[in-house]
């Protein structure tokens, strides 16, 4: 296995896309306006308090309006949701458009139809590089049966048993 410099992005992007990725939105409220953004970056953390973690960009221009908040809700997509990823990672636009949602027990979107939704307020959020660290302590979480996105080697697909 050949190895190369860590440091070089184009690489680091290659080599760590071998790892597959669940595909999640991240919702909140700026005011009365819901907001969100696609994540990719999301996972448990702890059982005991129940807490997990997500890590939005710092250019993210959604991230700053959940944060003040203070609560969010990660909604975890299901593998015909491709279009519902595509819409929430484009700047710009009303991400919410054509978007059926109620709100959980934070007060934050929960999207229709998604895999699973885990709301949250948040705990703790620590710079890391060009991205932030967040813990979002679970207040709430639902789930229902079906398949997920996923995201592997730059592209969307669908885990087959």
């Amino acid at each position: 296995m050949a190895t190369s410099n860590a440091a070089d992005p184009s690489h680091y992007r290659s080599v760590l896309s071998h790892f597959a990725t669940g595909v999640t939105i991240v919702t909140g409220m700026d005011h009365a306006t819901p907001v969100g953004f696609t994540c990719q970056s999301f996972s448990a953390l702890s059982l005991d308090p129940p807490l997990i973690w997500i890590a939005p960009s710092r250019s993210s221009t959604s991230w700053p309006k959940i944060a003040a908040g203070g609560s969010f809700t990660v909604n975890v997509l299901a593998a015909d949701q491709e279009d519902l990823c595509r819409q929430f990672s484009t700047s710009g636009v009303d991400k919410f458009a054509g978007v059926d949602f109620t709100l959980g027990v934070t007060g934050t979107p929960r999207i229709a139809g998604v895999l699973a939704t885990v709301d949250c307020t948040i705990s703790q959020v620590t710079t890391a590089g060009d991205h932030f660290m967040v813990v979002g302590d679970v207040a709430a979480l639902d789930a229902r049966s079906g398949m997920p996105l996923l995201y592997f080697r730059g592209g969307f697909g669908q885990f087959a048993l």
